[in-house]
């Protein structure tokens, strides 16, 4: 009842007219402003009747469509165990038949008197009962009303990367959500509002802590902290795993290895694994980095990933639980071609892990760049589970400050044809288990969350969590649609409105890829801070984390060659890929310098030399983000106030840091063409010193 009181006092406050600080996300259940549809709407829905067990998840459902209710129509709706002749939202749990036959599928239809939301568990009543408040915050007629869905992936999990002294790990929006001092005793409202909106997309698991792992959240003092994290999100079907230390026994009880092969590792990790269940009955599992970036694992003891990872799956087994070990290794060895390191490693291990083991493996080869190809795993290891990892927060594209619709970006990869077993043998049909069988499979996204007001630090990349829990949901659902949603639910239901702001997010991502890293180039950015153009680095504690070893610039041309006469990464992908992608004449330029060192003066397929496709991507890119804020200031007086205001700022910050990408970039590589840039564009008039000196500013502690 606290909590309940809690959210309907924002209600409230923004009934009364105060700005809008994006608190609430989508889940803002403002009052329908049609008269004729609110009429609607308030003669349709009078009451909620539950026709099935109360459990803690149902409770969940009715008390989520109760609130909601209340702020979208005006008026309480109640809960009751009556049948009515009408006008009840009547949860109920159906027989099986098309999407019902799924645990997490649900159907919601409108009949002649009633709204039915059914499902065969409880899960699917309270994912159904958020589609239903979905489709009327968009203010959507009731005659209309047919939702059905089950989700595709059945794991979906944000991985955070927060630490137990309350920082993030590559986050922009804050401190760490879980305030560790106060936990168990003092869990704070926010917490519940995290599950909620999770559940709200679909979201059924999170990792609490970073993979950078403290052996610290293993302890009993932290796993009762972690257990009562736990207690909120299972109220809303969300399990809770744990990031591990591969060391931890050494940490914790003084072992003097971690060797997995050892029988005493072995019984302590079997002997941990029934504690954690003790204090958590649906713990989900462990994340694992390990002899990766420092990081200890079964390496360091000349075991392989998989001895690691069967050892832990071992000691979860007979819990249910799972291991996700990430695919993300690679050694310092600077006559390697950093992106063909982790297939090297994980390849030869195909088949054999055991049946609870994931592979998690980022999205491409190298490191949550602007645009990368699919990694070349995928499709690579058809015995193993392989899981996908997006990243959410915005490491590599301008941290908070930048306004990009990762969603495209997610989807351009999902949609990618690995061609393992022939055409359609897409990334997400790997991933979810379809090409090859597997009934266990997962998608995570490090997730972009923080102790912020508005949670993820700039108002508009919240629909990047948004859009990747609709995607791992259904990765086959179009981006623009998902898009039209969240502006719907966020920021404004006028069309006209939607229209535009959907064009600005729709168009972000390419527009960053162009001002920062365009036809292929890539990691060229700050080093260690990962902010900002530092094209220029060549010298850093080892050779891949230079941006020279990825764009190897010099007078002849640009770009990194990965084909049979260079590094020979494009062999790691199926002969349909290598046969498009080989040619530097009909590969895709998005790719092009990521497979391909060209000649500046090579004539493309835009008609264009290389160094002028290169400057036309620039400018394009910059420009676009200037667009972005005029856009934007059209819609001044149309929006909460505090809302435009904050993307307002955002957006001008976004067009400052695009030219400072371009115009570093460009005189940067000038120093290797020797070309100048057409007359058609406008003169760049810093130096290249004094962009280098900005570079130095944003580094100094």
């Amino acid at each position: 009842m606290k909590y309940l009181s809690f959210f309907i006092f924002s209600l409230v406050m923004q009934a009364a007219g105060y700005a809008d600080d994006g608190y609430r996300l989508w889940l803002k259940y403002d009052l329908i402003e049609d008269p004729a549809l609110l009429k609607m709407y308030r003669s349709g829905i009078r009451s909620i009747r539950l026709q099935a067990a109360e459990t803690a998840l149902t409770a969940s459902a009715v008390r989520e469509l109760t609130t909601g209710l209340m702020g979208l129509l005006g008026k309480a709706i109640n809960s009751t165990n009556k049948p009515a002749s009408s006008a009840q939202i009547i949860l109920s749990l159906s027989p099986p038949g098309g999407v019902i036959n799924h645990e997490e599928g649900y159907r919601v239809v409108k009949d002649k008197s009633n709204i039915r939301i059914e499902a065969l568990t409880d899960r699917g009543l309270l994912y159904g009962s958020f589609a239903l408040l979905a489709y009327l915050q968009q203010a959507r007629p009731l005659h209309a009303l047919h939702l059905e869905s089950s989700p595709k992936i059945k794991l979906r999990l944000l991985n955070h990367w927060d630490n137990p002294n309350g920082t993030i790990e590559r986050g922009y929006a804050g401190s760490s959500l879980w305030k560790w001092y106060d936990l168990p005793d003092q869990p704070d409202p926010r917490y519940r509002d995290y599950a909620r909106t999770n559940a709200s997309i679909g979201i059924n698991g999170t990792v609490v802590n970073n993979v950078n792992a403290s052996a610290r959240f293993l302890s009993r003092e932290y796993l009762v902290k972690v257990a009562a994290l736990a207690s909120i999100f299972r109220q809303y079907g969300i399990k809770t795993y744990l990031s591990i230390r591969f060391t931890a026994p050494t940490y914790l009880d003084g072992f003097k290895t971690a060797d997995p092969l050892d029988p005493a590792v072995r019984q302590w990790w079997k002997e941990k694994a029934g504690e954690i269940y003790s204090l958590i009955p649906d713990f989900g599992g462990f994340l694992v980095k390990a002899n990766s970036e420092g990081e200890p694992g079964p390496q360091d003891y000349n075991r392989t990933h998989a001895d690691g990872a069967n050892m832990l799956a071992e000691a979860l087994a007979t819990h249910g639980g799972i291991v996700m070990w990430r695919a993300f290794v690679y050694k310092a060895n600077p006559n390697n071609d950093r992106a063909s390191e982790s297939y090297n490693e994980f390849k030869p291990l195909d088949g054999q892990f055991l049946d609870n083991v994931l592979v998690q493996v980022k999205n491409g080869p190298i490191d949550f760049q602007p645009r990368e190809p699919f990694h070349p795993l995928f499709g690579a290891m058809p015995r193993t589970p392989l899981m996908m990892e997006f990243q959410i927060t915005q490491e590599y594209l301008g941290f908070a400050t930048h306004w990009v619709y990762l969603a495209n970006m997610f989807k351009e990869v999902l949609d990618s044809d690995t061609y393992s077993k022939g055409p359609g043998s897409t990334v997400a049909r790997i991933i979810d288990g379809t090409v090859d069988r597997h009934k266990l499979n997962g998608i995570a996204g490090v997730a972009n969350t923080g102790s912020d007001r508005n949670w993820c630090g700039h108002i508009g990349n919240q629909a990047n969590w948004y859009a990747f829990g609709r995607l791992a949901w259904d990765p086959d659902l179009q981006t623009g649609f998902i898009a039209e949603d969240w502006i719907r639910m966020t920021l404004t239901r006028n069309t006209a409105d939607v229209d535009v702001i959907k064009k600005i997010m729709m168009d972000s991502h390419e527009a960053c890829v162009d001002y920062m890293t365009p036809l292929g180039l890539h990691h060229i950015m700050g080093e260690s801070i990962h902010f900002g153009p530092q094209p220029w680095l060549a010298r850093s504690g080892r050779a891949d984390w230079t941006s020279t070893y990825y764009h190897r610039a010099d007078s002849i041309g640009l770009g990194f060659d990965r084909t049979e006469g260079g590094s020979k990464a494009i062999g790691l992908y199926a002969p349909e890929v290598q046969a498009q992608w080989k040619d530097p004449e009909t590969i895709p330029l998005k790719y092009l310098l990521w497979f391909h060192h060209v000649n500046w003066n090579k004539k493309l397929n835009t008609g264009n030399t290389l160094w002028e496709e290169l400057c036309k991507r620039y400018y394009s890119g910059a420009d676009r983000a200037a667009g972005f804020l005029k856009a934007w200031q059209n819609l001044q007086g149309r929006l909460d106030p505090e809302i435009y205001s904050a993307i307002e700022g955002k957006l001008k910050r976004q067009g400052w840091e695009a030219e400072w990408w371009r115009d570093s970039c460009l005189l940067y590589f000038q120093t290797f063409s020797k070309l100048p840039i057409p007359g058609s564009y406008p003169k760049i008039n810093r130096s290249l010193d004094e962009l280098k000196q900005l570079v130095r500013l944003y580094q100094m502690r």
